[in-house]
């Protein structure tokens, strides 16, 4: 009998420590270039204000392109390894970089060390297979050692306890940026947090996680992403539908799912990564507690997404259920677009409670379109998709929002609600004239055997 796998602890450690750096970054460069600017410009709040939040969006353009195109060139080899020998290789090399990195940031804090150290913590981290193998992989672990029938909760019960964990994280990060620090350098206790952390995850991973050799599962018919009536189906005419849903194109499938889900990201991502600059300032112009609470509340997605899946997985289709979360998402944006007051972003947040729903339950559906020792390889080709054009949405959201900031801060909004609408259509509709396909070819199949 294959040992029990435990990734929970991992993730719930990696992510709280995400969480701790995540504020620390943000923080430490919002200081940095407010120092900077407060020394070479004699102008008006309105104008150093105006010039730090373009800096500060220009550090992260390149730190985030950086940090995102450079897992090119090692996670799909590193995910190939994990398939074909141990899956603890593509967990615990890109740990190793995470750790490495984030002290980085602890050595700049200490040191004085200037900003665009962060760059070259990038690419370490970067090089290291980054969150696109680690990711990655923890996906695969999960999709590995759980049923076809159960793998969408399984897969959400993972991002459960990555949110939690982020939640935590994100709402004591603030106050332990301001309350513990050394003289006059904040951050250091939260970013040594981050740093001990990733050290238990890298420790956890090597000598306690037990990890079970990756074996050849057959590879799954297509009616099993359907919905239950399908699968019903299939099993009850087996030998009419077998050979034609072997032939019929999984491939068309599995390509469906990968624009949906590029599209939806492209939404999710341009909003969140404006979303902090959006926030620090005017009208909102919130300090480093309001900045943990509002990455709390964003956390809390995880929770409620859970409890969708956990609910309507029982009588919906895995389609539908992503059409909600994508139809929740593009609700909840459209109103941060007009947020000028506290509570108004967290109605938005609110209305954005199904948000995650959508990319984990199609990494389900991908993992039932391929034999399980190819887990590791396509969710890491997805997270590269994912990735690269995220690198494009990147650049293009900050330079859109920079240029809008004086004219309709949210609109980097808009268009993300936009963007998520269509991502609809892959997964809406061409998902289902598929489907309709499908049940055609079975049917003159079944006719030409019984005439």
């Amino acid at each position: 009998m294959e040992p029990r796998t435990w990734i929970e602890p991992v993730v719930a450690a990696a992510q709280l420590a995400s969480a701790f750096f995540d504020t620390g970054l943000l923080l430490v460069v919002k200081n940095y270039y407010n120092q900077t600017n407060s020394s070479s410009l004699a102008s008006s709040d309105h104008d150093t204000e105006a010039a730090q939040q373009k800096a500060i969006s220009n550090f992260y353009i390149i730190y985030k392109l950086v940090d995102g195109l450079t897992p090119l060139l090692s996670a799909y080899g590193l995910a190939k390894l994990g398939d074909l020998k141990n899956r603890k290789i593509s967990i615990c090399v890109p740990l190793a970089g995470y750790l490495l990195s984030r002290i980085l940031l602890l050595l700049l804090i200490l040191l004085e060390w200037p900003i665009e150290v962060m760059y070259g913590a990038a690419v370490l981290h970067g090089l290291t297979g980054g969150y696109t193998t680690y990711w990655a992989s923890v996906m695969a672990l999960g999709s590995q050692n759980s049923s076809e029938s159960r793998r969408s909760l399984r897969l959400i019960v993972i991002e459960l306890i990555y949110g939690i964990a982020g939640f935590v994280g994100s709402v004591a990060s603030g106050h332990l940026f301001l309350s513990f620090h050394l003289t006059y350098q904040h951050g250091t206790v939260l970013v040594s947090s981050s740093v001990a952390l990733y050290a238990f995850c890298l420790i956890y991973s090597l000598f306690v996680l037990r990890v079970p050799k990756p074996r050849s599962s057959p590879l799954a018919a297509p009616s099993s992403n359907m919905d239950h009536s399908e699968s019903k189906l299939a099993d009850e005419e087996d030998s009419i539908f077998h050979e034609p849903f072997m032939m019929v194109p999984s491939k068309l499938i599995i390509v469906m799912l990968f624009m949906g889900a590029i599209m939806y990201d492209v939404a999710v991502a341009g909003a969140m990564d404006v979303l902090p600059l959006f926030l620090l300032k005017e009208p909102l112009s919130w300090g480093p507690e309001y900045i943990g609470y509002a990455n709390a509340a964003g956390y809390l997605i995880f929770i409620t997404s859970f409890l969708g899946v956990l609910v309507f997985s029982k009588f919906l289709k895995d389609t539908t259920m992503i059409v909600m979360g994508i139809v929740s998402f593009s609700a909840g944006i459209l109103i941060m677009a007009f947020v000028r007051q506290t509570y108004l972003f967290y109605i938005a947040r609110a209305v954005m409670l199904f948000a995650l729903i959508p990319l984990t339950t199609i990494r389900s559906l991908l993992s039932k379109q391929v034999k399980g020792s190819s887990y590791g390889k396509v969710f890491v080709l997805l997270q590269l998709s994912l990735v690269i054009t995220g690198a494009v949405t990147l650049t293009a959201y900050n330079k859109i929002y920079q240029n809008t900031l004086g004219w309709f801060s949210g609109f980097c909004f808009l268009l993300s609600c936009g963007v998520g609408c269509l991502s609809l259509i892959p997964i809406r509709y061409i998902f289902e004239t598929v489907s309709f396909l499908l049940k055609v070819v079975c049917m003159c199949v079944w006719i030409a055997k019984n005439i």
